[in-house]
């Protein structure tokens, strides 16, 4: 390109974009969802050109929270979802429903055992010293199992297939020799 000698970039107007300026981007879908208007299942992994937007006021810990926005592909109604940076997952919004997820059940199952298991100890010193008795049986068991089955395992690592055909074939020699006789 050609730059005059009198050129100065200072003069080229900048270009001002709003901070709520919606991006197209080719996304996939994050989660299994049903569409509230007309029913269509839409699986996780569908392709979508989506909008993407970034939300005004909302941060977690300087992480910018982003809304998608994609059409229904049966009956072309909007469906919105969000960026869920806290639970490393996303949020539905509206225009559909998001279906069944048993692995994110056990999660939370969990966490929720584990936080009334917290609370419980820290009212009842003798709830500590069993759930630490019950812990320790527990991991004696696993390294008792973890033990027989490498034993099991050197057993069977340990067999000597020449020598089994050796003394097979001395076995049976010896037969032959008492038949002659």
């Amino acid at each position: 390109k050609y730059y005059p000698p009198d050129f100065d970039p200072a003069k080229i107007p900048k270009l001002k974009l709003p901070k709520d300026r919606q991006y197209v981007v080719r996304l996939m879908a994050p989660f299994n969802m049903r569409c509230k208007t007309c029913g269509e299942y839409i699986y996780k992994g569908k392709k979508f050109n989506a909008r993407k937007e970034t939300v005004q006021n909302e941060v977690y810990l300087g992480l910018p929270i982003f809304r998608f926005y994609i059409k229904c592909t049966r009956c072309l109604a909007e469906i919105t979802f969000k960026t869920d940076p806290e639970n490393t997952d996303y949020t539905m919004e509206h225009g559909a429903t998001r279906n069944f997820q048993a692995e994110k059940l056990l999660e939370e199952e969990e966490k929720r055992m584990q936080k009334e298991r917290e609370e419980e100890e820290l009212n009842n010193p003798m709830k500590v010293l069993e759930n630490r008795t019950k812990d320790s049986k527990l991991e004696m068991e696993v390294l008792e199992n973890l033990q027989e089955l490498k034993e099991l395992n050197q057993r069977q690592a340990n067999v000597d297939f020449e020598a089994m055909l050796k003394q097979y074939k001395e076995c049976e020699e010896e037969q032959k020799r008492k038949e002659q006789e």
